[in-house]
């Protein structure tokens, strides 16, 4: 059983039932089809997933019982996060919450979305690696099955990409450079899928491999990629024409801070142009 909120505790207790948050492993795909009408989620804030009904329950907010004092509480800090409901196959009857994974993705990605990462303190990096292990693990019968949506797949692209740069093992390396691949073979025009593998590639060190993919993403505007292009020259001792696409990214849009930096970066004689600004992270911690 999951930790319950002090209200929750205060009623649940009062009755025979008990509650149940997601496990931490996904089913297998097929015993989901069966119900497939209600969203799955990966666990991960020790939510209650379950509605908690016992024959034997009494509200006490609504009808207090002599001698039991009736349960106060109070919620502060309260966030509204909408709800983000992914199709996971192709036909569309697989739905998952992918609120959390895509809120994780999004604080990680200007830290470890290209190799070699870099956090502000090692608190940050660890709970980063944490977190992606557990979603990367989570989402893969998803993504793996031959029915798998792009958006799934691209997801897990994604996550694999990240917890590769993080050095969380070689599986997920692997698994990267698949969902990568497949992601193309359903959406060949995609910019982000052609940048993630070229980034990947270019990044490992395979720059000639990586370059086509870069070039493509950068001709459908992807600006990333052109950033990627600009990185890789750099460490090919080509300081020139790396300054020269970065120039001409910031000439077309003056006010992209990050490229500003980047052009400081090149012209003060630094070798790597993804820094992060240090700031403190908000990565909490998996709790399943």
């Amino acid at each position: 059983m999951k930790k319950l909120t002090a209200l929750a505790l205060s009623l649940a207790t009062l009755g025979t039932g008990s509650a149940y948050a997601n496990t931490s492993t996904a089913p297998s795909v097929e015993l989901l089809i069966a119900d497939a009408s209600k969203p799955l989620s990966p666990a991960m804030r020790g939510e209650i997933t379950t509605t908690i009904v016992s024959e034997h329950a009494a509200n006490l907010l609504t009808n207090p019982i002599k001698g039991l004092p009736t349960p106060s509480s109070q919620v502060s800090d309260i966030e509204q996060v909408p709800t983000v409901l992914t199709t996971a196959n192709k036909s569309g009857s697989l739905l998952i919450d992918t609120t959390l994974m895509d809120e994780f993705i999004t604080v990680v990605s200007p830290n470890a979305r290209h190799y070699p990462p870099s956090f502000p303190n090692a608190t940050s990096e660890y709970l980063a690696k944490q977190n992606v292990k557990h979603l990367s693990d989570w989402i893969e019968p998803y993504a793996d099955a031959p029915d798998a949506s792009f958006d799934i797949v691209l997801r897990a692209a994604k996550l694999n990409g990240i917890a590769r740069n993080l050095n969380v093992g070689t599986d997920y390396s692997v698994r990267a450079s698949k969902h990568m691949q497949k992601a193309l073979r359903l959406e060949p025009n995609h910019a982000e899928a052609n940048f993630l593998l070229g980034m990947m590639m270019s990044e490992a060190g395979g720059f000639a491999e990586g370059k086509k993919y870069l070039d493509k993403a950068a001709s459908l505007g992807y600006t990333e990629a052109e950033q990627s292009l600009a990185q890789a020259d750099l460490l090919n001792d080509n300081k020139g024409l790396a300054l020269d696409r970065l120039k001409k990214l910031l000439t077309k849009d003056p006010t992209n801070a990050q490229i500003s930096q980047q052009i400081r970066t090149i012209e003060e004689g630094g070798y790597y142009i993804w820094q992060n600004d240090g700031k403190p992270l908000n990565i909490k911690p998996v709790q399943r």
